[in-house]
Formats: structure tokens, sequence, C-alpha cells
């Protein structure tokens, strides 16, 4: 007579002393791997918070050599001089580099994805002549003297557009978007016409969405190449007004205000504060981008 089985089945439950056990010279290397990062985040930070310190340390501190992390003789005389100075024109040229650099970030992004997708297609045939060409323009250029004759024939000098449109595109950039789009499912891609989506809605509605980190690193990238950009200003604005501030604190650092007793008494200190004002935006702003920059680095990365 057949009898029914009635046993339960064994369930195992899993133990977390159970895991493996990590080797010795793991964790050798993990202390050493933390302390290695340790060691670099304080040389990376040490320098920037040094100098936070001097702008707001006093001259005589600054001449005798006392400051350090921690300013010596508090005062904000040399803020309040840069920001204060010629009634206000300094909160001007921040004004136009905010302009700049929200127009030529995003003119960037856009010309360099609309660049770089058709070049992640390997079946477009024209990929072959231009993909050379384009990682050519890396290495080689026309020059300065001819960038500044094609700007100033184009009649942009003295205007937001010659301080724009000579980075507009950066190759390195393109090559990074490159990689990243060659990464998309092609499924999704042929999905998207299937739908009735031609090459460029493909590119708009299902590449585009998907490309998150990488825009947000290029942003981040072309942003701080807008904002720090002085020397452009130098060649083609001649217009006070239409001046950056990392112009404006250029000529404050090579001495521009010289000639000025103000100036004169607090060029110890100076420099300092205008390296700190020209970083602070971008400081603020990374924090929040800093996770789509890592995946973006990741997936963005040089591959063939």
């Amino acid at each position: 007579m057949a009898t029914n089985d009635t046993s339960t089945p064994q369930i195992h439950i899993h133990n977390p002393k159970n895991k493996i056990k990590e080797s010795t010279g793991y964790r050798v290397f993990t202390v050493f791997n933390a302390i290695l990062m340790l060691l670099i985040s304080i040389a990376t930070l040490y320098p920037f918070l040094y100098l936070v310190s001097q702008s707001f340390s006093s001259e005589q501190a600054i001449i005798a050599g006392h400051t350090g992390l921690i300013p010596e003789g508090f005062n904000i005389d040399t803020y309040i001089y840069v920001i204060t100075r010629y009634d206000c024109e300094f909160l001007k040229y921040y004004l136009n580099t905010i302009i700049y650099t929200v127009v030529g970030t995003v003119l960037s992004l856009l010309f360099s994805a609309i660049l770089a997708y058709p070049l992640s297609k390997p079946n477009l045939k024209i990929n072959k002549v231009m993909s050379p060409f384009i990682i050519f323009t890396m290495y080689f250029g026309g020059g300065l003297i001819a960038n500044y004759v094609l700007v100033l024939r184009l009649g942009l000098k003295n205007s937001m557009w010659g301080f724009i449109l000579p980075m507009l595109i950066s190759t390195y950039y393109v090559i990074l978007m490159r990689s990243f789009f060659m990464t998309i499912p092609k499924d999704l891609e042929e999905a998207g016409e299937i739908d009735g989506l031609n090459k460029f809605g493909v590119f708009w509605y299902i590449a585009r969405p998907l490309s998150t980190p990488i825009i947000a690193t290029m942003t981040l990238f072309y942003a701080v190449m807008y904002w720090n950009n002085w020397f452009n200003a130098k060649l083609y604005l001649q217009d006070k007004a239409k001046w950056p501030v990392a112009y404006f604190l250029q000529t404050i650092i090579r001495g521009g205000g010289a000639s000025d007793p103000d100036a004169q008494q607090m060029s110890a200190n100076i420099k300092s504060c205008a390296m700190v004002l020209t970083v602070l935006p971008i400081i603020c702003i990374y924090p929040f981008i800093q996770k789509y920059y890592v995946q973006g680095m990741m997936l963005g990365g040089v591959k063939e």
C-alpha cells in the first residue's frame, strides 16, 4: 500500500555569519586604498581651503606668512572692494558670464550631440571619411591668427557670438558622446522606427532620454569651459561692458587696479579673493550632478 510523503521540503535560511570570509590580502588592500584616497583628497582640498583662508585674512598676516587653514586677522575688505568696485561692475560681469555660460553650454550640447549621434552608427558610409577628419582636428588647427581673422571677417568681434562660437564644439567631448551613444541598444532604435519615428525622432525621443549621464557630464565640462574662459574675451571683446567675470578678475590679478590706492593696499590677498569668486559657482553646482558625472565618464569611455 502506497503511503503519501508528507515530509515538508527543507528551507535553507541564509545566515549572515556564513558569508565568504575576506582574505587578509584583500583587507590590507582595502585599508591601503582608503588611506591613499584620503591622502589624495587632503592634497586636493588643502590648496583651495588655504586660498579661502588667505582671502579672508589681513594683508599684514599674509605678508608675515601667518596664514593657514584658519584666517588670521579676519576681514572681508577685499571681497567688498572687488564686488563694489566702479559702480558694482563685478556684478555686471557676473551676469555676462551667466548668459555666456548658459547660451554656450546649451548650444554646445545640442551641436555636439547632433554630431556625435551619427558618428556612432558604423553602417553610415560617410563616417569612414568624417571620423578621421574630426579626430584630425584634435591635434591640428588653424592657429590663433587664422581664428582671429575668421572671427573678424565674420563680423563677430566685440559680440557674444565672438566669445562663444570659437569654442562651440570640443572634439574630445564629441568622441565621449559618440562612445556613449554606441552603448544604446539597437533594438530600441529599430522599435522606434517601426512605430513611425524618423532618424531625428529616434535620436530625440529614444537616444536623448537614455543619455542623461553623458549629457550631465558634458554640461559640467562645457559650463566650466565657458565660465573660466578669459582668453577669448581678451581677443574678441573690446567693449568692457561685455567682459565675463573671469577676464575682469584676470585684469585684477595682473594688476589692473595698480593705480588705485585701495587696490595697492589689498594686493596681498586680492588674487586669492579673485580665485575663490571664480570657482565658487562651479563648486556649488558640482554636487548635484556628481553621480551623473561618474556614470557618464565610465560609460562614455573611449572604446572601439
